[in-house]
């Protein structure tokens, strides 16, 4: 036939070319078990970096909430306890960070802005400080609203660089500054 060509399969052909196919897959098997332990380490690492992102920026935003009801005197004309602004974060945070012992709110209130102190939220040995304050203030006070949380750290090889406290945790701290607002009775200004 004008044109066309007879193809003749050649089996030693065909053997050598899966033989050779065979050794290449077999070469990308080690090759992932080389890599796949790094590979998937990096993949955890970078999950956990951007789960602790976020939980500090949700930490943060139940922060300025709880700072929003001092500020206006909502928790002062509400007699609103510790503990009911604690649970109060709880739902603000939930379920991305777990309402337990590691979470700490501490309100303190002073005359002005300079020159207070107010504690640390560690101690020397990186532990909670058991002292947290509860003072919301009156009308004009300035107010330091701090919201902390000890983070468990999960990926093995992040441990040395992302603990900052003991029991390999990782401090998650917020914090809002301000002056209350004039919200008792007969306050004009501040």
């Amino acid at each position: 036939m004008y044109g066309s060509t007879i193809v003749t399969k050649d089996p030693l052909r065909s053997l050598r070319q899966r033989l050779h196919d065979g050794r290449r897959s077999g070469s990308a098997i080690v090759e992932f078990a080389l890599i796949a332990p790094v590979f998937f380490l990096m993949i955890f690492a970078l999950m956990e970096i951007g789960i602790i992102f976020f939980a500090q920026s949700t930490l943060q935003k139940a922060t300025n909430d709880v700072a929003r009801l001092v500020r206006t005197g909502q928790v002062q004309n509400g007699a609103m306890t510790q503990t009911q602004i604690h649970d109060r974060v709880c739902s603000d945070i939930a379920p991305l960070i777990p309402c337990d012992s590691n979470l700490r709110v501490d309100v303190e209130s002073f005359s002005n802005f300079g020159g207070e102190t107010f504690s640390a939220p560690l101690n020397a040995s990186g532990n909670f400080n058991t002292d947290n304050a509860y003072v919301p203030g009156t009308s004009c006070d300035v107010v330091l609203v701090r919201i902390y949380y000890g983070w468990t750290v999960f990926t093995p090889v992040l441990t040395p660089f992302l603990t900052n406290m003991a029991g390999d945790k990782h401090l998650l701290y917020a914090a809002a500054s301000f002056r209350n607002e004039p919200f008792t009775t007969g306050v004009s200004g501040c």
